[in-house]
């Protein structure tokens, strides 16, 4: 990854559609997702209603990128080695003498090396990643809570349940169909759940196709509800937006499946044709797909045999670290705990909400994004060996693999729309400190000496990041 990026640089822009250019109001639709599973396990596999209450103090629990270790029901944050920084069981935190217990006296989680290496899902863990999913981490919790309440033995069988659940809500026909609980909230109340993009992001997107840049939404939503969103957030125009629109893009296999990659199909009336395309010749819709079809169609476009592409995604595992890994785009995260530790939002941001929102705020459970008391910064954590006062200060492992797998870290579109033609210092950048425009704050720097540094988990997203080796 170079020293400098520049969106003028690039040929292609690219952009993911879920929480990336569309921002849902994270209260709403939080509650939806937890209600949808937790209903469904009440309803279809017996479990106890109490599942379904929920109170301010029960959702600050919830938190992105922690791991559920499916063998013993625990919830693990992990720093960039993979030491466990904290641990529950179930929805209980775990003291240090404990985790000591549970990981050893180094307090490694096992199974850190195949998460780290390739992200991929395993019958063993669960990566809580992005805030479709999330909802689900405070649901496993209070299952594991719920087994220990009956006296069941916590194994992975009630992920089993999880896993239904998700897919009852989910799956590709579930909007269609009105089945399960959330395609249904969303159709009938759009705008309870979802922000319009604001005036500069829509002028942003046209003023760079104008500037002959070509343009992808990519996302893993299937069409209909991709069509609900981009109406209600971009206009009923939306589609000129784009040259290239693809849903139901099954990422990350979109970017990592080769050679056995799948074909792009066209649409019908939001149906895919049964017969896939032997590659992709010309800009439109379409569905499912892979990066490899479509970096042919870009070089015609571009008439560049190496066109630069750069990606927007909110996603470590379905965006930044296979667009980077496999395809070796350029990449930007969506990072909204950047304004949950302090970050501020941009005139856009606070105007879009300010239009639905009150202005005061009433901690985590109204700003899932915000601090949690009981899980800490997203981006750094105290560590403290069992049996030591000494504390150091570790980056997390998804701070760590957002410096590793972006060129840059923005809260929002928002943050950057307008200044496209700007340049911009990457994460990888060989500085210690430094501001990069009203964009990217620090990410921080850990300097690994004896007598390392110490900032406040505040200061975590401040710097751009260089480790010291």
């Amino acid at each position: 990854m170079s020293e400098y990026f520049s969106l003028s640089d690039c040929d292609v822009i690219g952009f993911d559609l879920d929480h990336t250019l569309c921002r849902y109001h994270l209260k709403e639709t939080s509650r939806l997702i937890y209600e949808s599973f937790a209903r469904y396990l009440v309803e279809h596999k017996g479990y106890d209603k109490d599942l379904l209450n929920l109170t301010p103090a029960t959702w600050d629990f919830c938190f992105k990128g922690l791991v559920v270790d499916l063998e013993d029901g625990n919830l693990v944050k992990l720093a960039e080695d993979g030491t466990v920084l904290r641990a529950t069981h179930g929805t209980s935190d775990l003291s240090t003498e404990e985790i000591i217990k549970h990981y050893g006296p180094k307090r490694e989680w096992k199974h850190f090396n195949s998460l780290n290496t390739s992200f991929t899902r395993s019958a063993k863990y669960y990566f809580y990643d992005n805030y479709f999913d999330l909802p689900g981490a405070l649901l496993c919790g209070r299952v594991v809570d719920m087994l220990h309440k009956r006296g069941n033995e916590v194994n992975s069988d009630f992920w089993k349940d999880m896993i239904a659940a998700i897919d009852h809500n989910y799956n590709t026909s579930a909007f269609k169909e009105d089945a399960g609980t959330y395609f249904p909230s969303v159709k009938r109340d759009p705008g309870r759940y979802l922000q319009p993009c604001s005036d500069s992001v829509k002028t942003w997107l046209r003023s760079m196709k104008n500037a002959g840049k070509v343009l992808l939404l990519i996302t893993s939503s299937h069409s209909d509800y991709c069509r609900l969103i981009c109406d209600h957030i971009l206009g009923k125009d939306f589609e000129e937006l784009f040259d290239v629109i693809i849903t139901n893009a099954l990422k990350p296999g979109f970017f990592s499946l080769v050679p056995q990659q799948r074909p792009f199909r066209t649409l019908v009336n939001d149906v895919e044709e049964s017969e896939g395309l032997p590659s992709l010749d010309k800009p439109g819709w379409y569905s499912q797909g892979n990066w490899l079809h479509l970096h042919e169609l870009l070089k015609t476009m571009t008439g560049k045999p190496e066109p630069k592409v750069v990606y927007f995604g909110d996603s470590l595992r379905s965006d930044m670290f296979p667009a980077s890994s496999f395809c070796k785009w350029e990449t930007v995260m969506i990072v909204e705990e950047m304004e949950g530790e302090g970050v501020p939002k941009s005139d856009a941001a606070k105007s879009n909400e300010a239009q639905v929102e009150p202005l005061e705020k009433k901690g985590k459970f109204e700003t899932p994004s915000a601090v949690s008391k009981q899980w800490g910064s997203y981006f750094v954590d105290v560590y403290k060996s069992g049996g030591e006062d000494e504390e150091s200060q570790k980056l997390t492992w998804c701070c760590h693999c957002i410096h590793k797998y972006s060129a840059m870290a923005i809260p929002s579109v928002e943050h950057i729309a307008g200044t496209w033609e700007k340049t911009w210092l990457t994460s990888n950048s060989n500085i210690h400190s430094a501001v990069v425009g009203h964009i990217c704050k620090k990410i921080y720097t850990l300097v690994k000496t004896q007598s390392a540094c110490k900032l406040k988990p505040s200061d975590a997203y401040l710097a751009l990041k260089r480790v010291s080796k």
